[in-house]
């Protein structure tokens, strides 16, 4: 008998990949919970019930008196949310897993090496706090009643549709891509040397996966990112690189772009100061021990490529952003500015 899965979500960047490999390599039923707005991108033989999870009783409805080997929760981001979800759920899977963040890890840490023993606090990022919130919620009910959840902590994942970058505007990454192409050059936060680590999502759903039905996973937390780890000059040059060009980096202070992004409506406290400006090397032991087969097969420059392959030869991802570009520039000619007064 196939084991049955629960997708709360199901067709984000990090879901989907999930999802197509529990159908087309592993074998599992799915089903997907979702307004129906995005299921296209899933394969034919997922299931769908399109309904809005925060109707409790609509949902009871449509589920009825099916159970699961797994429910994944991947839009759950405040408390309110795993509490509906406890509600609904716990009496009717084996397992519960929550899609938390690294994101949540103590900026800044006390050292640069993350483990799943890395304390949870993040002072300059609200959308962490309420991770950390759910991720507490969940592991009392472990505690106290037994519910079977297991907390997952990506880091920043990408797939065939986005590139990921450090600073961009509210439209995306492309009007950096634009950037690239025109020559212009292209804002990066700090000096450029701090680590950063960027997973591909098909190498996110093998660490996933693994983790389902798996009885080491329960009440326990895990990363799930890759292993190569690259500076952000790096990431950009690599980038570059796939586009053919030559990188124009400019470097900002990570204070100037919170200072000034704050007009224009850019959390970068959160996204920078929080999340992106800080080194991090993630250590995946414990995932590998749980996962054996969990390994990092795209690296950057070849995940990379793929995307913009993807996006160059799909008009509808390239959604210019003249507010962002206008913003670059002021940034760029007020840091020259002040330079030239010194």
């Amino acid at each position: 008998m196939k084991k049955k899965a629960l997708f709360i979500g199901g067709t984000g960047t990090i879901s989907t990949a999930v999802v197509k490999r529990l159908v087309n390599e592993l074998d599992w039923e799915v089903w997907v919970l979702n307004r129906g707005n995005r299921n296209s991108v899933l394969p034919e033989r997922v299931n769908s019930i399109v309904c809005d999870v925060n109707d409790e009783k609509a949902v009871l409805d449509k589920i009825g008196d099916m159970t699961f080997d797994c429910v994944c929760e991947f839009i759950g981001f405040h408390v309110s949310q795993v509490e509906r979800d406890y509600r609904i759920f716990k009496d009717k899977t084996k397992q519960y897993i929550y899609i938390s963040s690294a994101s949540a890890y103590h900026k800044p840490a006390a050292g640069y090496i993350i483990t799943e023993g890395t304390s949870l606090a993040n002072p300059y990022w609200q959308y962490s706090r309420d991770k950390i919130e759910c991720e507490e919620f969940l592991m009392k009910k472990y505690k106290e009643e037994g519910f079977p959840v297991t907390i997952v902590r990506p880091s920043h994942t990408y797939d065939e549709r986005h590139v990921p970058l450090g600073v961009h505007g509210k439209k995306g990454f492309w009007q950096v891509i634009k950037r690239m192409q025109e020559g212009k050059p292209v804002i990066i936060q700090g000096d450029g040397s701090s680590l950063w680590t960027l997973t591909w999502n098909g190498d996110f759903a093998i660490g996933y996966t693994g983790l389902m039905g798996n009885r080491h996973a329960i009440g326990e937390a895990f990363q799930i990112t890759s292993d190569e780890t690259l500076t952000w000059d790096q990431i950009y040059q690599t980038i570059a690189d796939a586009l053919g060009v030559k990188l124009n980096a400019y470097h900002v202070s990570t204070d100037f772009l919170r200072a000034t992004g704050d007009k224009y409506g850019y959390d970068f406290t959160g996204s920078l100061l929080g999340d992106k400006s800080v080194s991090v090397v993630f250590d995946n032991s414990k995932l590998k021990r749980a996962v054996p087969d969990m390994a990092t097969n795209v690296r950057f420059d070849m995940g990379v490529r793929i995307a913009l392959d993807y996006v160059l030869s799909h008009p509808e991802c390239q959604v210019e952003d003249p507010e962002f570009d206008e913003w670059c520039d002021r940034v760029i000619a007020a840091v020259e500015k002040a330079e030239e007064s010194v």
